[in-house]
């Protein structure tokens, strides 16, 4: 199937890839054996066109085994140096999870061939008008549980900073830039395409669930301090932005209020294809900083910006983006969201239904200043200040063909956030294509960032405001550059407070930065800290350590306890399968008499 919604996800899946792929090179040299480098590449080939055939797939079976294939090949990804504990450990993670999903999606599926009885698209479709409401109820629960666990969407996430952290740089670019958002094809095709929205509380579940996921994901990113694992987070939290978007639309596509639908799809498409961009840049940076650091613990960091300045300024690139820093591609994105909201609660007659799109508004506007908390702490730990470790500072900057890569997806940041024009009137078709609304007759201006309905010949973006800020930006760069270059430079010793030999772990840590945030959200973070000390004598202490960490509250108050239910349940079962085939032969003869009686009764 290559209609626009697959062409857009095979478009976000070829704009991560290539830059990934080109950044591999260089990479990997010296990393691994050419056997090992040759089984890497190809499974990285078969993992690309697995999700290139889950968007074009027709129907449910090819769906399925292009899924299948993309999971088990990404498990061999994550667990690729197998040598590790944690790859392991992650891998065996993420291949539960995503098995739990997919064992939601078949039971969606047969729920969906009930009544279709048919596997194919263009026979679903029309099948669906006529399935009874509680059956579409039941399926859409598990389409989005099914989809939601591949997607990160909170608490499914837990696989997520458990897999990508491990994975090879370039393969962590694509899962979280690519293979997380087939989850989100998945839930457009399935749910708005072919089963069409028939219930309010649809659209308020995924809202609510993109809401939990947002400020989960924002938070515990916030307290991380290893690079790869504070980028996961992040894309836990970058997700459930996605899923503002959709979850909008679905909810005015009940109301009938299509224009709004499609615009609220089109900010949440919009979103994908820049979270896609800047996320695969930011991992990107994080494989450099790990390859000429060997580290990715920012309290071991700092003063990288010096010895390793491209990486520095493309990381940077990536962070203002992801903090939705305008004229970057997402800032134009979260306010289309938030337009979105803005617009709904003026056209809907509900007072419940405007204070809850208030409250989305809100958790997306809070979400978006703690992005930026976290990256201004991520680059300026890791890139400013001192060296904190030898590591640090012996790093150099990494060959052309990763700054090549990582320049590709940095350039696409910025040109997706000045072309917003563009992108906003091919997104309309995409996004009316996927909600079964004709858009040919939709269109948006966005004259001075205030979106609404265009009419006759309104442009799309002001371009006096655009010309107005690359002429700004321009000219406030060739001032700054003529001064300092007029008043030349100056090195000298930083104040000290007094202080004498003053190194960089007198510097401030990724810890500290975190700390008001862990106090403000301790309700939710549970911390706790140890303290050591080591006496020389009775007056004098030798060494202190301080650690502080926080509870992993999904894991300890759900998992574990899930987990600690599943092994009593297998021990009860050890019990009747004591080895005796008397025994066995029994329970054979018992469940026939059984079904015996059952095929009497039905």
């Amino acid at each position: 199937m290559f209609d626009p919604l697959s062409l857009f996800f095979l478009a976000v899946i070829a704009l991560v890839s290539v830059p990934s792929l080109v950044y591999s090179a260089g990479y990997l040299k010296g990393q691994f054996t050419p056997r090992r480098k040759t089984l890497l590449h190809g499974l990285t080939a078969i993992f690309i066109l697995s999700m290139a055939a889950v968007v074009t797939a027709a129907d449910i079976i090819a769906f399925l085994i292009a899924w299948e294939i993309m999971s088990l090949v990404s498990f061999f990804l994550v667990v690729f140096e197998h040598e590790h504990e944690q790859s392991a450990q992650a891998g065996v993670i993420y291949i539960v999870m995503t098995h739990i999903g997919t064992a939601f999606l078949i039971a969606a599926f047969m729920l969906i061939h009930q009544y279709s009885h048919s596997f194919d698209f263009s026979a679903i479709r029309p099948a669906c008008a006529s399935m009874p409401q509680n059956a579409r109820d039941l399926v859409f629960i598990f389409l989005l549980i099914g989809f939601g666990t591949k997607a990160g969407i909170v608490p499914l996430h837990i696989w997520l900073p458990y897999a990508h952290p491990q994975a090879p740089s370039h393969i962590s670019s694509i899962m979280s830039g690519v293979m997380i958002k087939t989850a989100v094809y998945g839930i457009i095709r399935f749910i708005m395409y072919l089963m069409g929205v028939t219930a309010w509380w649809w659209g308020v579940v995924v809202l609510t669930a993109a809401i939990v996921t947002c400020l989960v994901g924002i938070i515990y990113a916030l307290m991380e301090h290893d690079l790869k694992r504070l980028l996961a987070y992040s894309s836990v939290e970058n997700i459930g932005i996605v899923l503002l978007g959709a979850g909008a639309s679905m909810l005015f596509l009940f109301l009938k209020l299509e224009i709004l639908a499609v615009l609220a799809l089109a900010a949440g498409l919009y979103h994908l294809i820049n979270h896609a961009v800047f996320k695969g840049l930011l991992f990107l940076c994080a494989g450099s900083v790990y390859k000429a650091a060997g580290t990715r613990n920012m309290e071991k960091l700092g003063g990288l910006i010096r010895t390793m300045p491209w990486t520095a300024a493309f990381f940077l690139c990536g962070a203002m983006a992801i903090a939705a820093l305008p004229p970057l591609n997402g800032f134009v994105s979260e306010w289309l969201i938030l337009q979105s909201f803005f617009l709904g609660a003026l056209n809907i007659a509900s007072g419940g239904m405007k204070f809850f799109l208030g409250i989305c508004a809100a958790a997306l506007a809070f979400t978006g200043g703690l992005a930026a908390a976290c990256f201004v702490k991520a680059f300026g730990i890791t890139f400013l200040a001192l060296p904190r470790s030898r590591q640090a500072q012996e790093a150099r900057e990494v060959p052309v063909s990763m700054r090549m890569g990582m320049g590709v997806l940095a350039a696409l940041a910025v040109l997706l956030g000045l072309g917003a024009a563009w992108v906003i009137k091919a997104l309309v078709v995409v996004a009316g294509c996927a909600s079964r609304i004709d858009s040919s007759a939709i269109s948006f201006s966005l004259n001075n960032l205030i979106v609404s309905p265009a009419q006759g010949n309104q442009t799309f973006l002001s371009p006096v405001l655009i010309a107005f800020g690359l002429v700004t930006f321009a000219a406030g760069i060739a001032v700054l550059y003529s001064v300092v270059r007029r008043r030349g430079v100056r090195i000298f010793k930083t104040w000290d407070c007094g202080y004498y030999r003053v190194t960089g772990r007198n510097e401030y840590t990724a810890t500290a930065f975190s700390n008001p945030f862990r106090v403000a959200f301790s309700f939710f973070l549970f911390p706790y800290h140890r303290t050591r000390k080591i006496w020389e004598s009775f007056y004098h202490v030798r060494s202190f350590s301080y650690e502080t960490h926080t509870t992993p509250v999904f894991k300890k108050y759900f998992y574990d306890p899930l987990l600690r239910l599943v092994f009593s349940a297998a021990g009860l079962m050890r019990r009747i399968q004591p080895g005796s085939i008397h025994l066995y032969i029994g329970y054979i003869f018992l469940t026939v008499v059984v079904l015996i009686i059952l095929m009497g009764k039905f």
